[in-house]
């Protein structure tokens, strides 16, 4: 699916990502976490991008890359199923030229959708108070504080949103 985003993104590109993908994703993840103070966890909560087809794919979730024109890497998403009725927004990171333009809206908008799809009924997720503008935008989709008793060590926020 090909998508125009206002400013310097041009036409892009969200795509099924595939275990092709994985090295991508693992470093896209890392510096974006870096940026903020934040360590990725490879034996922890980010394992499960050594295997994006099992992990996501193959348990009836969902995982997309969005690429520019030349195939770059600029961000990512992933729908994880925690059970049948709730699964994990996980990896919504964006490259720093791809934030602010509006990018993030679509792809929560296009996240949200395909969990609807896919027959989930709650979509919840783990951040940390750093990411100001992903809280923020979580917020303003309706996405309510909760609570949980298995949060990563980079996570201090928790989040549900009822479908």
């Amino acid at each position: 699916m090909s998508i125009s985003v206002p400013g310097n993104l041009a036409q892009l590109t969200i795509r099924p990502a595939n275990n092709d993908d994985c090295e991508r994703v693992t470093k896209l993840v890392s510096s974006v976490l870096a940026e903020f103070g934040l360590a990725v966890e490879p034996d922890g909560i980010d394992g499960d991008l050594r295997d994006i087809k099992a992990n996501y794919l193959q348990r009836g979730g969902a995982f997309e890359v969005i690429e520019d024109g030349q195939g770059k890497l600029l961000g990512s998403f992933g729908l994880y199923p925690l059970d049948k009725t709730t699964c994990e927004l996980r990896k919504m990171y964006f490259v720093p030229r791809a934030r602010g333009s509006g990018l993030g809206r679509q792809i929560l908008t296009r996240a949200i959708a395909q969990a609807r799809e896919l027959g989930f009924k709650q979509i919840v997720l783990e951040t940390s108070s750093k990411l100001i503008a992903a809280n923020h935008l979580y917020a303003k989709f309706g996405f309510e504080p909760a609570t949980s008793d298995h949060l990563p060590a980079r996570a201090d926020q928790f989040y549900k949103l009822d479908l």
